[in-house]
């Protein structure tokens, strides 16, 4: 499982409720804007529209931001000109860091993100060493603590998905990008209740951290995801479940 994924998994576990409203909300209204601006304002014929609008609702934002947003990315409001950027670099124990960014000034953001990797003695490297390590697909989460794994996994690899593990409480489904809304609506005809549905970056390979290693991963992707720029952070470490249990105190 991605390290990623289980730092997800932390996370949820150590606080009930994200203060950052405010950052989360203009994340979301960045990514809004651009998936608008390059699929169309049409969430049903643009998936990475409809998987930030769900976001955005699961984060409460009011709709009147969402569609401002839409029409920003459209071009019937005028707005900030957006660049998405990807960078890589490596953690302690050699683990790969994959970032995705969404800013209105490359430069600024890249020397913000090479010092948040100085700080942790690590440096921001060359993307391309870093991005052939990890697969697009599509990612459901469902609350383990309601269903039962293997009728889960039974349901998913029937219509298509590709992988299911459990993390935690988490049972999450891996599908193919252009496969997650065919996915997500058996299991809404199936009244199974979806947590997350989203577009994710799955690694191929996993490296397996020590306890202090893990400890400063998990400090480097927190401060990573606290910058306004970044949207998504992901990495090919792994932990063990009792490991994870005991950074999740």
């Amino acid at each position: 499982m991605s390290g990623h994924n289980k730092w997800s998994t932390i996370k949820r576990k150590k606080a009930a409720e994200d203060n950052k409203r405010g950052q989360i909300f203009t994340k979301l209204i960045k990514e809004i804007t651009l998936a608008a601006r390059e699929g169309g304002g049409d969430p049903e014929l643009n998936s990475r529209l409809r998987s930030a609008i769900a976001a955005a609702k699961k984060a409460n934002m009011p709709a009147e931001n969402v569609e401002r947003a839409i029409k920003k990315g459209t071009g019937e409001l005028p707005g900030t000109t957006y660049e998405e950027v990807v960078y890589g670099g490596y953690g302690p124990g050699g683990a790969a860091i994959l970032i995705d960014v969404v800013t209105d000034n490359k430069n600024r953001t890249t020397g913000e993100l090479r010092h948040i990797f100085t700080k942790f003695g690590k440096e921001l490297g060359d993307v391309s060493s870093v991005a052939w390590m990890f697969e697009k697909k599509g990612l459901i989460e469902i609350d383990g603590t309601k269903y039962k794994f293997d009728d889960i996994m039974e349901i998913a690899i029937d219509a298509g998905g590709e992988d299911v593990v459990i993390t935690g409480d988490v049972i999450q489904v891996f599908t193919a990008p252009e496969d997650l809304y065919k996915l997500k609506k058996v299991f809404d005809d199936k009244k199974i209740e979806t947590t997350n549905v989203t577009l994710t970056k799955k690694p191929q390979s996993t490296v397996q951290l020590n306890e202090n290693d893990a400890s400063t991963m998990l400090k480097l992707i927190d401060t990573l995801e606290e910058h306004e720029d970044v949207q998504n952070v992901y990495s090919n470490f792994d932990i063990s479940d009792e490991l994870m249990e005991k950074l999740s105190k």
